[in-house]
């Protein structure tokens, strides 16, 4: 192999790392407010979104609850800014804590179940979270909901525009990402993959299978409810129908769509979610039924989501590449 095919893989892919950002920078530039719009809650459905691939895709485990913590960090900051007066930090902070002690309590016997039993009990939790929020009207405002809600400030700075939100909400998207690889790399990640894919065969090495999960939900339970603190001081007013059932199969969506093996895919996913009913509201009243349609299209032909289509055109590009340095049957030296 010749010095420059060494090269051309790390160089393309530096690349193609420098065109990312350059794109990230330049959009909220040259793109209309709906669009950032778009992009930015692209971004906080990924960080919640992550929460449910992760369940899903490392341990097996389908969760419909995320709506769930999600209000809970959403009512917390709300409450906790409006009412209470306290930081904006301290709010979320508050919201992200009760939602793990919630997640651990409910996890411990919940997580006890597996297949259908456990979708039903995470589909109940959600349920029952929804009638919470509508009928503890004194916390939550009811069907009012809580408005007013201040935009959060960094040293000053107001991110109270979609442009700036968007600059401030990204880069805790990659570092969610960046943190959600590590952990994936680490033994704990072995252990989930062990856990997920032969459970027998964990448990006889030393794996503690119940505690594990119960870890991993309560990780997933504060992504959903850091996303939610982040979605309440950006639309500055939360009501119970940003937390229902809905928003529950949506967080699911996002997993099975993006692919719940794929990091990438996850934030492709939310951007699928989150721009298509959008885009589909141009043509009325049906645009829920070409929601519908254009879900069973990307079902039927991206059985491995959007990230295990973006993985089979790598792995055939590779494999062109590969194939093209050998002549005649003979690899070039």
């Amino acid at each position: 192999m010749s010095a420059w095919s060494r090269l051309s893989g790390p160089l393309l892919k530096y690349a193609g790392v420098a065109f990312l950002v350059a794109a990230w920078a330049i959009v909220p530039v040259v793109a209309g407010r709906s669009t950032v719009d778009i992009l930015v809650f692209t971004a906080l459905y990924t960080i919640a979104g992550l929460g449910v691939a992760f369940l899903l895709g490392q341990c097996g485990i389908v969760s419909l609850a995320q709506s769930v913590f999600f209000g809970i960090g959403a009512y917390s900051t709300a409450y906790g800014v409006t009412v209470l007066g306290w930081p904006a930090t301290v709010s979320m902070v508050t919201g992200v804590t009760l939602s793990g002690f919630i997640a651990a309590a409910v996890g411990i016997p919940v997580l006890r179940l597996s297949g259908y039993f456990l979708a039903l009990a995470t589909l109940a939790l959600a349920i029952i979270g929804q009638v919470l929020f509508l009928e503890w009207d004194w916390l939550t405002g009811g069907t009012l909901g809580i408005g007013g809600i201040t935009p959060i400030s960094l040293f000053g700075y107001s991110l109270n525009t979609p442009f700036r939100f968007y600059y401030f909400v990204w880069p805790i998207v990659i570092v969610v990402i960046w943190l959600h690889y590590n952990l994936l790399q680490s033994r704990t990640g072995i252990a989930m993959r062990a856990m997920r894919d032969a459970p027998s065969a964990a448990a006889v090495i030393g794996v503690n299978i119940a505690r594990l999960k119960v870890k991993i939900f309560v990780l997933s339970a504060v992504l959903g409810s850091f996303a939610g603190s982040l979605f309440a001081h950006y639309v500055s007013f939360v009501s119970v129908d940003s937390f229902g059932v809905d928003r529950a199969i949506n967080f699911l969506l996002i997993a099975v769509l993006g692919g719940v093996r794929s990091i990438a895919g996850t934030v492709l996913g939310a951007f699928f979610v989150t721009s298509a009913p959008h885009l589909l509201s141009q043509f009325g009243d049906v645009h829920a039924l070409l929601f519908a349609a254009l879900l069973i299209v990307a079902v039927i032909y991206l059985p491995g989501g959007f990230g295990g289509a973006i993985a089979q055109a790598w792995r055939k590009l590779s494999g062109e590449s590969r194939v093209a340095e050998n002549v005649g049957g003979v690899r070039r030296p």
